[in-house]
């Protein structure tokens, strides 16, 4: 009863969470290690590979690819295209051209993660409103948690580099392409998945045929603000050594160099927005509701 009213938090009343996390944290790698291990190593290559590719193809290829891709989900729309395959060649000219191709690689495998694992999360939890009622609090978990905490575990299971970045860039970006897939399910029209199924639709042809097609503005929104979510990872990713041009903004950090610094955040902000338009322009072109309405 003393100790109860002393001006102290009591000392008995401690939850010894870090303990359990830590005994969990080494049961796990204890029991799986080398299953962590394969899928780092296999993950590994996969990167390794991509950035290869990336790095191999001439600057001029990439440039004009990014601008028939623009131009393309556009609607053949020439000027957005040659600003943006204009900003590319910018990130060039800052002598970044390789960490921007190794933070697109990192970039590409992280998202195609995320929409792999993410898209059909949200379905179910479209089919299923018990589904729906357990994941809301974990998906908020996740996405309040500072993206710092997340380096730590990734880092015990999978080792520093490029590898643990993407984990820890799955975890914090997959919440809104998840959220956004069982919100575009939900708000598609009743009387249009009954008129489906008065056609004889069974519930696998309503889903790949009208709900999803008819959702898919919302998922293209959750793919875009994932691959934003990323792209904010990048830096922080630097710390645990993933390579790219975080790194490079670490760089100018530790060496007080701030023209360096704005430099990489530059190519940063470039990379965004060219990934943004294009995602946004194709979201645009497969909203089907609003060409009905036009």
């Amino acid at each position: 009863m003393l100790e109860f009213l002393t001006a102290s938090f009591p000392e008995s009343w401690r939850i010894p969470l870090r303990g359990w996390t830590n005994d969990a944290v080494d049961w796990l790698v204890l029991q799986y290690g080398d299953l962590f291990r394969a899928v780092s190593d296999a993950l590994l290559y996969v990167l390794v590979r991509a950035e290869d590719v990336l790095n191999w193809l001439p600057w001029w290829l990439v440039v004009l690819l990014v601008v028939v891709l623009v131009w393309h989900a556009f609607g053949r729309r020439i000027v957005p295209a040659l600003v943006m395959g204009g900003l590319m060649v910018l990130v060039g000219s800052f002598g970044l051209w390789e960490q921007m191709m190794t933070t697109l690689a990192l970039m590409i495998i992280a998202t195609v993660i995320t929409i792999v694992i993410g898209i059909p999360i949200g379905i179910l939890m479209s089919r299923s409103d018990l589904v729906r009622a357990g994941l809301k609090p974990i998906l908020d978990g996740m996405q309040t948690m500072p993206s710092f905490v997340y380096l730590v575990p990734v880092v015990i299971f999978f080792g520093l580099g490029n590898v643990a970045a993407i984990f820890a860039t799955f975890v914090y970006a997959v919440p809104p392409v998840i959220r956004l897939t069982d919100l575009g399910i939900r708000l598609v029209d009743k009387e249009v998945i009954e008129a489906s199924r008065s056609f004889g639709a069974n519930p696998g042809q309503t889903l790949v045929e009208v709900q999803l097609p008819l959702a898919l503005p919302n998922i293209m929104a959750g793919i875009n603000q994932t691959i934003m979510m990323a792209l904010a990872m990048v830096v922080v990713a630097s710390m645990i050594g993933a390579r790219g041009l975080g790194q490079e903004v670490l760089r100018g950090l530790q060496r007080g160099d701030v023209g360096y610094g704005l430099e990489a955040g530059l190519a940063i902000v470039i990379l965004a927005v060219i990934i943004d338009r294009v995602t946004q322009g194709y979201s645009r072109r497969y909203d089907y509701t609003a060409q009905h309405a036009e």
